[in-house]
């Protein structure tokens, strides 16, 4: 299977490159690269990789590597002015000492043999037991709340004396130990395999605008830490020890019938979106403008063991500032929602874009200062602005580097119900990046933000948005 799988990439890359060489190229003559970046961009294929290590209290320490191959083709390719790349495989893997574990693989035809379709191909196959649940309402917009502490109780204004608290031992109650700690009732375990196809078709004369279609299937389980020896603070001491973790905040809520979809299953999802997209150059813009109309349907009726319906808009707008080498504004907004009134738990974490899908709300991708998945509900509206200035760039062999910093301004909020959004009870943070273009097409990223309940540090490959 491995083999084969390897053989298709192989095949669809090469006949691609090949392909694309003598067809027209008058629809995306709107989308020229400027020629600044365009004398940067390098010819025929190359790899960028960097090594990945982390290390974490649930998940121990990992070891990765995270890279991308591109086909950029030759300077005489009618297409190499206008397209990112002829083709591009990323592949992300890692293992952690916690038995946790990622493979990606992901392959991006744009323009495939010369025409108008876009192919993309994506799989996962990862368990992560460090992800985070703090609600599924617009509740989560207050003040954090130990899982033990009942409505109206006492609430933590920064993260750090919220995890303090959450250490610290307390009397078991129904179903647990004699003394337990919550250092863990805020994570759980998320298994999952995924494959996900998707075409877009670009229209009109400019070929600006796009229509895409897509299907995807996923296969979830997940799993609560209750009485896993977790960290603990004896409130007597003030000593450090281990306990028993509690009831997870997850299982509560499942229990109570706030949430469902603990159990996982199996979620066959089609994907649909209207895009218009006017960037000069994806990874990294100048100019240029994307806006998007993405929705996902779930339904017994395609197999799924779920019924839901999400949509989510948004739009950017990327603008070079005369000032510096290379000084660009980028600001971007979106707002979704998901319909059903059994959505599970699990569809409230992030919201579907056929350029990448956004963590809802909170982290790297949205709402930068605060934990990843900090505000979730039924929906949400966010906002990010930033101002990307190029500082030095330098060439090491035939490796491009240029080097610049992002300053930032991130808000958002949730609610129960999409006619109820508005601009009261909006969470904000700001901070500020170092950005690395290697190639051009690969961007390191390194951002840290200030939120008034946490400060937080991003790691990751791409622009924030």
């Amino acid at each position: 299977m491995k083999r084969l799988l390897a053989l298709l990439i192989t095949t669809i890359i090469a006949t691609n490159i090949s392909a694309q060489t003598t067809d027209t190229i008058s629809f995306i003559k709107s989308k020229r690269m400027s020629d600044a970046d365009l004398a940067k961009k390098r010819e025929g294929t190359f790899v960028t990789g960097i090594p990945d290590f982390s290390s974490d209290p649930v998940t121990g320490f990992g070891i990765g590597v995270r890279t991308n191959i591109y086909w950029n083709g030759q300077r005489t390719n009618p297409f190499f002015a206008y397209t990112p790349y002829l083709a591009k495989l990323k592949a992300n893997a890692a293992y952690y000492t916690s038995n946790a574990r990622e493979i990606i693989l992901s392959l991006d035809v744009p323009y495939y043999k010369g025409t108008r379709w876009r192919f993309k191909v994506d799989f996962k196959a990862q368990q992560n037991p460090a992800n985070l649940y703090f609600g599924s309402s617009e509740s989560t917009l207050g003040e954090l709340r130990l899982p033990s502490t009942p409505n109206g109780g006492q609430t933590y204004s920064t993260y750090s004396s919220f995890d303090k608290a959450r250490k610290t031992l307390r009397p078991g109650g129904i179903g647990e130990e004699s003394f337990v700690t919550d250092a863990l009732s805020n994570r759980f375990r998320e298994t999952e395999y995924m494959l996900n196809l998707k075409a877009d078709y670009a229209l009109g004369k400019k070929g600006v605008w796009r229509i895409m279609g897509g299907y995807e299937i996923q296969h979830l389980s997940y799993k609560t830490f209750e009485g896993t020896e977790a960290e603990a603070i004896d409130p007597l001491t003030g000593q450090e020890t281990t306990a028993p973790n509690g009831t997870s905040l997850l299982r509560r809520d499942f229990q109570q019938g706030l949430i469902s979809g603990l159990d996982g299953g199996w979620v066959s999802i089609l994907q649909t979106a209207l895009i218009y997209d006017t960037r000069d150059f994806e990874p990294d813009p100048t100019k240029g403008y994307y806006v998007e109309i993405a929705n996902e349907f779930s339904n017994p009726i395609i197999g799924s063991q779920f019924d839901f319906n999400k949509l989510f808009i948004q739009g950017r707008v990327y603008k070079k500032i005369p000032i510096g080498p290379r000084t660009v504004f980028g600001g971007r907004f979106g707002v979704g929602n998901i319909f059903g009134s059994n959505a599970p738990f699990f569809e409230f974490q992030d919201q579907w874009s056929p350029d990448g899908s956004i963590n809802a709300l909170g982290g790297k991708q949205s709402l930068r200062g605060h934990r990843a998945n900090r505000f979730l509900s039924r929906s949400l509206a966010f906002a990010n602005f930033e101002l990307r200035i190029r500082l030095l760039e330098t060439k090491l062999g035939k490796q491009r580097f240029a080097f610049g910093m992002a300053p930032f301004f991130d808000a958002g909020t949730v609610r129960d119900k999409w006619q109820d959004l508005n601009f009261q009870n909006i969470k904000t943070s700001y901070g500020g990046g170092l950005r690395i273009a290697w190639n051009q097409s690969t961007i390191v990223s390194f951002d840290y933000g200030v939120s008034k309940e946490d400060k937080l540090f991003y790691f990751g490959i791409g622009q924030a948005f």
